[in-house]
């Protein structure tokens, strides 16, 4: 094996991964099995060392910013997602991707809205002159699309959904909210009664969801620390901040979007949330 070339950039060095994966499947089934034990141990060894590493650069307020520079490179960022150091949320990156285009949208009359990310597909609903039939609009289609597949590796696909109608003449107070026939077989979970979250505490349902109240806005986001996964049961909740911390190593978030204030690039996956007739809804599958 030749050594590693100073500067040698993602593609080489993945491509050397590949190969090395690769050969690793050839061999016989004692000598693939000890290989993978040995990539294990090692792996595991460079996690332990990363976290104290990160941990650290984030605790010093000197190296904080260097840490913030270092993620951005990107193999350093593959190589602290490759060991779950930092998740990547896919809708926090489509709508960093979408807010990257929208100024461009905007000069051409045009914007453009996240709905949701599922399954690998982006559904995104254009509005003014992006929703039409013009050669322009099938440009700034285009441009959108070009921004999520780019910026996001989790999405393969992009469906423009249908602009809703809005309300224009019928008073909100009588319209009343229409319920799936089935909303359980949708995916959503009844996890409380919204008065018995007040403002100020954490609400844990089950092993999944955790829901916050922040000046009367309910948030829901997967019972898990984006850090290492570990329950966020004990989180700290800082009404007057605005943040959410994890007990076990400190990270922390943005209470309302989840957003960690921590470590670039990590973000508590949130649910969508909805409350009706008192009732607090959570959609935790599809």
């Amino acid at each position: 094996m030749t050594d590693l070339q100073e500067g040698a950039d993602l593609e080489t060095l993945a491509r050397r991964v590949d190969d090395a994966l690769a050969a690793v499947g050839e061999l016989d089934p004692a000598a693939r099995a000890a290989a993978e034990e040995l990539k294990a141990a090692l792996e595991e060894i460079h996690r332990v060392g990363l976290v104290t590493i990160v941990t650290r650069m984030r605790a010093d307020d000197a190296a904080r910013p260097l840490l913030f520079d270092l993620v951005d490179d990107p193999v350093v960022r593959m190589l602290l997602t490759l060991h779950g150091i930092i998740r990547p949320d896919p809708v926090t990156l489509a709508e960093r991707a979408l807010a990257a285009v929208r100024p461009q949208l905007h000069s051409h009359g045009g914007d453009v809205t996240l709905d949701r990310v599922a399954d690998g597909v982006a559904f995104v609903r254009l509005e003014g002159a992006c929703n039409g039939c013009s050669m322009s609009s099938v440009t700034l289609r285009e441009l959108v699309e070009s921004a999520l597949l780019q910026a996001v590796p989790a999405i393969s696909a992009v469906e423009v959904l249908p602009n809703e109608p809005t309300p224009t003449i019928i008073p909100i107070e009588s319209v009343a909210f229409r319920r799936a026939a089935d909303p359980e077989a949708e995916g959503w979970v009844r996890v409380a009664r919204a008065d018995a979250v007040p403002v100020g505490e954490i609400s844990v349902h089950g092993p999944d969801v955790l829901v916050v109240n922040v000046d009367q806005r309910l948030s829901a986001y997967r019972n898990e620390c984006a850090h290492e996964a570990l329950p966020l049961d004990n989180a700290v909740l800082d009404v007057s901040a605005g943040t959410l911390t994890c007990p076990w190593h400190g990270f922390c978030y943005d209470a309302s979007s989840g957003e960690c204030l921590s470590a670039p690039g990590v973000q508590l996956e949130q649910l969508p949330l909805r409350v009706e007739d008192g009732d607090v809804w959570v959609r935790v599958g599809p």
